[in-house]
């Protein structure tokens, strides 16, 4: 059977650990041939173009902070010069820097609105000069762009609901040339960045229905759907 995403070329920031990870084995797992971006472990960005390899896909680990404009440019041009083409992007990475309104530095500001709206805005800018029709832009914001249930998350919240306007604005450009844009806004997921069983995990528990953290693999899932065909 023909994986649904065979033939395509994604791009994933931030794919050697937590949800990037994640959606980047998915991703393969349907079909899709990857490149990641990573920061700090090439050992950990190595294992996953490993994992990916052991699908049958082709890999690519490039090592690139997004809160530099040229090495996030240059990592999506070369996913489509070594591979040929470019179909998906998925916005992962991010930070989160918590703290009282006058605690924070300006270059907590300066670092946060970098990585979390600058990068996106840039990769997208980017990528779409390879897309053809069918392309995909995917990025992943957080539930703390709609509901803010304590203090100390005036500046992450601001950075993840920037994303909303810029993915709004994609989808109505991007849309007649047959690529889209889309915003997953996952819950407290179990992450090196945000453990489950962490510091505060409890009071974040008590927010959710289920009682529990979500999963990368979920967040995967619907960044999986969102790539398809539909």
């Amino acid at each position: 059977m023909t994986a649904v995403l065979d033939g395509k070329v994604a791009c994933v920031t931030g794919g050697s650990r937590g949800i990037g990870e994640a959606v980047a084995l998915r991703l393969a797992e349907d079909g899709a041939d990857i490149a990641l971006t990573y920061l700090e472990s090439a050992e950990r960005a190595a294992d996953v173009v490993d994992r990916i390899k052991a699908l049958g896909r082709r890999a690519l680990a490039v090592r690139a902070d997004s809160a530099d404009p040229t090495a996030l440019r240059d990592a999506v041009d070369r996913t489509a010069a070594e591979f040929g083409r470019l179909d998906i992007v998925v916005n992962n990475a991010g930070i989160g820097v918590l703290g009282p309104l006058e605690d924070l530095s300006l270059e907590d500001v300066e670092r946060v609105l970098n990585i979390n709206v600058r990068a996106p805005f840039l990769v997208a800018q980017a990528a779409v000069r390879h897309m053809t029709e069918g392309g995909r832009i995917i990025s992943i914001g957080s539930c703390m762009a709609e509901r803010v249930p304590f203090a100390g998350g005036s500046l992450y919240a601001t950075s993840k609901t920037a994303l909303t306007g810029l993915t709004k604005s994609l989808a109505r450009e991007l849309g007649p040339r047959g690529i889209t844009a889309n915003l997953v806004h996952p819950g407290p997921t179990d992450t090196e960045m945000n453990p489950s069983e962490g510091p505060g995990a409890d009071v974040q528990k008590s927010f959710i229905p289920l009682g529990r953290y979500g999963q990368p693999s979920d967040v995967a899932a619907t960044v999986a759907h969102l790539a398809g065909e539909g």
